[in-house]
């Protein structure tokens, strides 16, 4: 009999995420910089330009082109931008991932050309997940423009869409070249989306900082009251506690039975699909977080006040923390309509036991 062949692969993954205002401005070289970071010949560039950015930003189109040409000898857009639709529904239909696939291949994109995609966490996913399987990896750089974007679902390394009613069912792990995050576009953000980044920032700080969730209760206010200052403040804190996590939990790509980020998550996928996306992703997780919270209270985890004080934090920025959705066929738990078929499709999505994350006290999560 041959023996067996073992072998163990070491694969170092490193890029940043950047700050910046403006990033199409033409004296703004950060775009230019990542994309010519290596190599010294004009790479093509296909952007994926997310509609409801385009209408609230009317130059948009214009300063992309107006960017391209200035940095010709550097980058070399293969078209004009490719625009799809904004929110959950450009990650429930496959069209806008064959349109980027085709634009790939009547563009002649190689796995040492770029797609930008600029947009909302929905489009920064669904582009990403084509990034990641045209030529098994094309590069993939990432302008997210909303709070929930920048401050979490376009830092990692998960790209993926919707599929047989299940979030997130097709996918891929794929670290980005680089994230850009650029505050001009949040000042556009309609109240909801403005707010339901806040949430994923009150998920982590529960999970691992004390002091940021100490800065979340005392700048409830401000934030509410879209206080750029405060929400650059939120926005940089959250994404390097989620980094910090992906990159130091032995787990980057989740092959355990285990997923500390996603507190709160099993419900709110869950509701997402129940309101058929009417919920935000953001508002989802609010009351998420507040179910699992309670949940944490009731079985004798968390002290009383650091409850009152999870949803307290929540009220105060302006979530609702209750949708009609979350009281149907609580009696019949695999019912399809059931939040509670939540757990099953939230195990079924890793595989192994049900893990799920619950609170001893603010910054102290555990798993069970």
């Amino acid at each position: 009999m041959l023996r067996s062949i073992e072998q163990e692969i070491q694969v170092t993954f490193r890029y940043a995420v950047h700050f910046t205002t403006g990033v199409f401005d033409g004296d703004n070289p950060l775009l230019r910089d990542v994309i010519r970071s290596g190599t010294d010949s004009p790479r093509k560039v296909l952007f994926v330009v997310d509609d409801g950015v385009r209408e609230h930003h009317p130059g948009l189109l214009g300063a992309i082109d107006a960017y391209c040409r200035r940095n010709a000898d550097v980058l070399t857009p293969v078209g004009m931008p490719l625009i799809v639709p904004g929110g959950e529904r450009v990650k429930n239909d496959p069209r806008h991932v064959d349109a980027i696939l085709q634009a790939v291949h009547e563009g002649g994109i190689c796995r040492h050309s770029y797609i930008v995609a600029v947009g909302g966490g929905a489009v920064i996913d669904m582009a990403g997940y084509a990034a990641a399987t045209a030529h098994r990896g094309v590069r993939l750089i990432r302008i997210p423009t909303t709070v929930l974007s920048q401050n979490d679902g376009a830092v990692g390394v998960k790209n993926s869409v919707n599929a047989f009613h299940k979030k997130n069912f097709l996918g891929a792990f794929a670290p980005p070249v680089a994230v850009i995050n650029d505050a001009r576009f949040l000042t556009t953000l309609s109240e909801r989306d403005w707010r339901s980044g806040i949430s994923e920032a009150v998920k982590v700080a529960l999970l691992k900082d004390p002091g940021f969730f100490g800065f979340l209760e005392q700048e409830a206010s401000a934030l509410r009251g879209r206080d750029m200052i405060a929400m650059q403040r939120l926005i940089h804190r959250c994404a390097e506690l989620h980094l910090q996590h992906i990159a130091g939990s032995g787990d980057p790509f989740e092959l355990g039975s285990s997923r500390p980020l996603d507190f709160g998550h099993w419900a709110a996928h869950k509701l997402e699909q129940l309101t058929d996306y009417g919920l935000r992703h953001g508002e989802a997780v609010a009351i998420g977080i507040a179910l699992d919270a309670t949940y944490s209270f009731l079985r004798g985890y968390l002290p009383e006040t650091d409850w009152r004080r999870v949803l307290n934090v929540l009220a105060d920025v302006g979530f609702a923390l209750y949708t009609p959705e979350m009281g149907q066929y609580l009696d019949r738990p695999e019912h399809p309509r059931s939040v509670l078929r939540g757990l099953t499709e939230f195990r079924e999505h890793l595989g192994g036991e049900l893990t799920i994350m619950l609170l001893r006290g603010i910054g102290d999560g555990f798993e069970v």
